[in-house]
């Protein structure tokens, strides 16, 4: 059963008590209250009166002894991991102390941690630097910052804005349903020191308190460090007061004044006044302008712009009036909806497996990272796998960027990038980067750095990294071992692989069940002939084979046991006129040349390397029975899985295959039909979009929503 235990830590000094909580307290309280995990939740702070704490919650308060040479912050997290080490916890949040974790980390290492950053972050210990911020980010689940100026702050001086990892999520408070009795008050709250403005709102009060008799003013807090002596028989100082009592105050509140001097993180007391319907006044300073949807904002923070925006709201009853109606009608930060997004993240975070393989996948974004042959011209472009599932996953509505990473490499050497590897990987992490894509489809990339595909993965874990590979990979074809090594090289990032050849057929494989088979895709713009219509073709059977469809041209003295094969068909076979590129130094044919020879031939042989495994074959098929050419296929591939006799020919031997070739040359009609049913038929079953559509269904472990015969 899942342990959903949530350990809570607060700051040492920030006191979960009614009277003197900190803004992570009440943070905390609030986000607890209704929370739907709160019976799974324990409190974890400091206080000496427990007596003092917020009623109805789980709290468990870490008392140490002050003996020692350790500072109070170090003995209460080592009393903190002491309860760690009694008792499992699924999630730990940690508000406002980035060095907790650190320490945690150091005893109770592979923890999952929220950090909930309520201050400027480059001012607490452990989040001072970037490199210090950047480490935070692998180590945690989740940051959340409580306003996008603190999130912005921790994003100073890294190479990125924003990572998956991390959310703002505002501190908030629960609506009240109408507006409250307003009295002639003007409120002060905070500390009562110059950078909350204090000492400037102080000389201007004493100001609108002499001209307007009927006004008084409330302050609410102190400050031991900084004295101001403003006395008025209707300024009246209440100290601190609890949370509950200051929204009572604000509720009787017309004016609200929050002319803070330094960069306020969030500022909460203007959230609060706003809410209980005060007109409020506030600069511009950090967060401020992120907490209400409606104020008065300071153009200066000085005494006599304070003063002239109290008396603009005293004077102008219906301005101030309705500041007041929409402060308390558009709160932006309500306590209800901020704490059902914080559970779901919280839920994500403690059913992380689960959570990352239910995600929605209609319109993703897919990076798909292949060789395209830009620079040999896309003379390729009619066999690219590649691009047939880029056209596959447009067409299911996804998005797609191309990165076809040989060109990259070879577009980008120079002295100190030999190969352009360098440049390649960089434009690969910096892709990723900035389009943040679902998918990352690898097919046939073996310039990847490993370290590139884990820095991508730190980015977001939820990208998922997938990979599609049509090279022999059977020790009975050509090149099998080092085609063995390129296919496992990302074999720790990739989820899912798909190749050419069935994987029961391979006993190499560790994890079988991550492999699946992938057909050679049909696509309708490249796909595009029914050559069976025809009726003046000139030759009976094409063929073409090359020595690299990279190279494109036959190498010299290059042996290719297909050739053996070819020269005894040929003189089994005297009656018939064939076709035959890459045979007798007769250079390969690409690209719109393909076609045009194609169109003159009226069946197709379809013969891959090696040793005929079950499913592998030849790239070409596509290119033929997709085009509309009868196509032989030798039995053993057990493609007769997906095709009958009357859809493509399979042949059992040299001489079966000779037999059959000359049968449907003097049989047109048949002929016809079965290049016709063979093409209809690869369409039904191999169409890119089906395919493409598999490899995401595969991809993000669902269900496929119609599943045909080849898929497993």
């Amino acid at each position: 059963m899942q342990n959903n235990n949530i350990a809570v830590l607060l700051p040492y000094k920030d006191q979960f008590i009614k009277d003197n909580a900190g803004s992570a307290s009440i943070w905390v309280k609030d986000f607890s209250k209704e929370s739907r995990l709160k019976k799974n939740t324990t409190i974890f702070g400091f206080t000496s009166d427990v007596s003092k704490t917020f009623d109805n919650f789980k709290y468990v308060n870490l008392k140490f002894s002050n003996f020692g040479v350790q500072s109070k912050n170090l003995k209460y997290v080592n009393k903190f991991i002491d309860v760690l080490n009694r008792k499992k916890f699924s999630l730990i949040e940690v508000h406002n102390r980035p060095s907790y974790i650190l320490h945690i980390e150091k005893y109770l290492p592979n923890q999952k941690y929220i950090l909930v950053i309520h201050n400027n972050p480059q001012t607490l210990r452990g989040a001072v630097t970037a490199k210090e911020r950047k480490h935070l980010i692998k180590l945690c689940s989740k940051i959340t910052f409580v306003s996008n100026w603190v999130k912005e702050k921790f994003f100073e001086g890294l190479d990125i804005k924003n990572h998956e990892k991390t959310q703002v999520l505002y501190p908030a408070i629960n609506k009240i349903s109408k507006m409250p009795k307003k009295e002639k008050i003007i409120t002060f709250v905070g500390k009562l020191n110059h950078s909350k403005g204090y000492d400037t709102f102080g000389r201007a009060i004493i100001r609108i308190l002499k001209k307007y008799t009927d006004w008084k003013s409330i302050v609410i807090g102190d400050e031991p460090r900084e004295k101001y002596n403003f006395k008025h028989d209707r300024l009246i100082h209440l100290g601190w007061i609890t949370h509950d009592e200051t929204l009572q105050i604000y509720k009787k509140s017309s004016i609200s004044v929050v002319p803070s001097h330094w960069e306020e993180p969030f500022g909460r007391t203007s959230l609060e006044a706003a809410s209980r319907g005060c007109a409020t006044i506030l600069s511009k300073k950090g967060g401020l302008p992120e907490t209400i949807p409606y104020g008065l904002y300071l153009n200066k923070i000085n005494q006599n712009e304070i003063y002239k925006k109290i008396k603009q709201l005293i004077l102008n009853k219906k301005l101030r009036e309705d500041l007041q109606k929409k402060s308390i009608n558009y709160v932006f930060h309500d306590i209800k909806k901020n704490t059902k997004i914080f559970d779901e993240l919280r839920e994500e975070i403690i059913n992380e497996k689960n959570i990352f393989f239910n995600r929605n996948i209609s319109n993703l974004k897919i990076l798909n990272i292949s060789n395209f042959g830009n620079r040999q011209f896309n003379r390729l472009y009619y066999i690219s796998i590649a691009k047939k599932l880029a056209n596959g996953f447009i067409r299911n509505g996804h998005d797609v960027i191309n990165l076809s990473d040989r060109d990259v490499g070879k577009f980008n050497k120079s002295l100190r990038d030999f190969r352009g590897t360098s440049y390649l990987n960089t434009m690969i992490y910096e892709t990723a980067k900035n389009y943040k894509p679902d998918l990352i489809l690898l097919g046939h990339s073996y310039d990847i750095e490993n370290d590139t595909l884990e820095k991508i993965k730190d980015l977001s874990k939820k990208t998922v990294i997938s990979q599609w590979f049509e090279d022999h990979l059977a020790d009975t074809g050509p090149d099998f071992a080092s085609n063995r090594k390129k296919l496992l090289k990302y074999d720790n990032f990739v989820t899912s692989n798909f190749i050419t050849t069935h994987p029961s057929t391979l006993d190499f494989l560790r994890k079988k069940k991550n492999f699946h088979y992938l057909p050679i895709p049909v696509d309708k713009n490249i796909e595009k002939l029914k050559i069976y219509e025809k009726n003046n073709q000139i030759n009976d059977v094409f063929f073409s084979m090359s020595h690299g469809v990279n190279r494109g041209k036959l190498k010299r003295d290059k042996q290719d046991e297909r050739h053996n094969f070819i020269t005894e068909l040929i003189t089994e076979c005297p009656n018939i006129i064939f076709d035959i590129y890459g045979y007798n130094n007769r250079e390969p044919v690409w690209a719109e040349d393909f076609y045009k020879v194609i169109v003159n031939s009226k069946m197709a042989l379809n013969l891959t390397r090696g040793k005929p495994l079950k499913y592998l074959t030849s790239n070409r098929i596509a290119s033929l029975i997709g085009n509309g050419l009868l196509t032989f296929i030798d039995k053993r591939t057990q493609l007769s899985n997906f095709f009958n006799s009357n859809e493509v020919i399979f042949y059992s031997g040299l001489d079966d295959l000779a037999d059959k070739i000359n049968f449907y040359k003097s049989n047109d009609k048949k002929r016809i039909n079965v290049a016709k049913k063979g093409r209809r038929k690869y369409f039904d079953l191999f169409e890119c979009q089906k395919v493409a559509d598999y490899i995401i269904s595969k991809s993000f472990n669902r269900e496929i929503s119609k599943k045909l015969k080849w898929m497993d």
